[in-house]
């Protein structure tokens, strides 16, 4: 880490020296922040040269032909992002608040989470009558980013956040169900006799690897001596779901959503997943939760 010598500490710094410094950071060189920006080279480094000297610490280092960030611009980058994410979303936060009365919640869904289960786990605010809603699903990861950088207010997960000293989220447990297998009637049939080895003989259709539960089912398998003969998997539950009612095989579901199987899928259930329970999180970013909704959708877990 390059520490600058012979400062003073007590000038505040700039806004628009972070500014250009986050531009360059972002472009990955002076040459191409100045472009962007529309301005002089020498320009653009003198204003991160004010950056460094206000902070104390160099953020740019010489590599080879070009630059790359020290330490501490790599700290600086992460609290410009938030900072200038934040300026990004005013204009639209504001037009919001005056426009109309309305509640804003932003959901990330983990896209291994079941619709269905996202449906009741919404359930304690859908009758907000300013409630507006905006759902957005993506990978684990890409939402929790989201959610450090206040894109998003809550995140909802079939597992915790991971420990990262960077990033405080906090996970908040809400729910878990019991796993059954369904499938079409004639599926059914077929694997009733001699449940659960049966399994091992019928085709099954199962979440990929990366939700949570995809393991706890493998382990459920390997406890069985069973080799299940699997012709498909799906990183949608929905999609799975869809052609499991298209007869191509069993499939696993979580008995919350058991009704809306039934009623939706023209399914049946064939019997119980018995040790095997899904289990599901909001994550947020405040130990102490102050958004009215996510208050609500928190409730089972107070």
């Amino acid at each position: 880490m390059f520490i600058l010598k012979n400062l003073n500490m007590s000038a505040p710094f700039n806004y628009k020296h972070l500014y250009y410094f986050w531009v360059v950071a972002k472009e990955g060189g002076i040459s191409r922040a100045a472009d962007k920006l529309d301005m002089a080279v020498q320009t653009v480094s003198a204003q991160v040269r004010e950056l460094e000297r206000a902070l104390g610490y160099a953020l740019l280092k010489p590599a080879g032909r070009g630059l790359v960030l020290t330490d501490a611009g790599q700290a600086a980058l992460r609290q410009a992002d938030q900072i200038f994410q934040l300026g990004e979303d005013l204009p639209a936060r504001i037009r919001d608040a005056v426009s109309t009365p309305t509640i804003r919640l932003a959901v990330g869904i983990c896209d291994g989470l079941p619709k269905l289960v996202v449906r009741r786990l919404l359930q304690p605010v859908i009758s907000e009558p300013n409630l507006r809603l905006l759902c957005n699903e993506g990978g684990f990861d890409d939402l929790l980013g989201d959610l450090a950088l206040h894109r998003l207010d809550v995140v909802l997960s079939d597992r915790p956040a991971p420990t990262n000293p960077n990033i405080k989220l906090y996970s908040h447990a809400v729910g878990s169900s019991a796993i059954a297998w369904y499938g079409t009637a004639a599926v059914v049939q077929a694997a009733s006799q001699n449940f659960p080895e049966s399994l091992g003989d019928v085709p099954l259709l199962l979440p990929t690897a990366h939700t949570a539960v995809r393991a706890r089912l493998d382990h459920w398998f390997e406890q069985r001596a069973l080799r299940p003969r699997v012709v498909g998997e799906f990183a949608d539950s929905a999609l799975l779901k869809t052609f499991g009612a298209s007869g191509m095989g069993v499939f696993p579901a979580a008995e919350w959503a058991h009704d809306d199987l039934l009623a939706h899928y023209a399914v049946q259930r064939l019997g119980p997943c018995e040790g095997v329970t899904e289990h599901f999180f909001a994550i947020g970013t405040e130990k102490k939760v102050h958004h009215p909704l996510v208050q609500r959708l928190l409730q089972p877990a107070l």
